[in-house]
């Protein structure tokens, strides 16, 4: 892979984070923080965990440091999710424009919990955007549940609105 190619894949990423979450703006105050259903409960908590997770692993990979996993509590309005991930956003396109194509392949030791690994730079980044379109899902169905249509965000329809 390319830095070229993680480039892309980070331009649909945020492409689909901002259609999702233009729908999870219309949700209410209580409706954004309510347990629902899911591995987090809240589409709040979901959105954190993934925007935790980002930054973690650009930390992890040699960008800039995010200290202990952020906290949903932390973030009680969809705002303070926004102005967060702009910031981490901005880290990671910063980040991925240092890169060549040789760093991609450099090794990374990592602790994931009590877990030790060690995996390529571009895998995990890779990881990184294939963790949130997964969680994207969850907050689809969540969005769902709550009678909010969160329409298609698929990278084919990213392709075809950005050709």
């Amino acid at each position: 892979m390319r830095v070229a190619d993680l480039e892309r894949l980070y331009d649909y990423h945020y492409w689909a984070n901002r259609r999702l979450l233009d729908v999870v703006a219309q949700l209410s105050p209580e409706q954004f923080t309510q347990p629902v259903a899911g591995s987090y409960g809240s589409i709040r908590n979901t959105l954190v965990h993934v925007m935790s997770a980002e930054w973690g692993w650009l930390d992890r990979c040699g960008g800039p440091v995010r200290g202990n996993r952020l906290k949903a509590e932390d973030y009680a309005t969809l705002d303070s999710v926004l102005r967060t991930w702009t910031d981490v956003e901005q880290k990671v396109r910063a980040f991925l424009s240092g890169l060549t194509d040789n760093d991609m392949m450099r090794s990374v030791d990592f602790t994931l919990g009590e877990q030790k690994g060690t995996a390529s730079l571009e895998h995990l980044m890779l990881h990184a955007v294939v963790h949130a379109v997964h969680h994207r899902g969850q907050v689809a169905m969540l969005l769902r549940t709550l009678g909010c249509a969160p329409g298609n965000f698929d990278l084919l329809f990213y392709d075809r609105e950005t050709a």
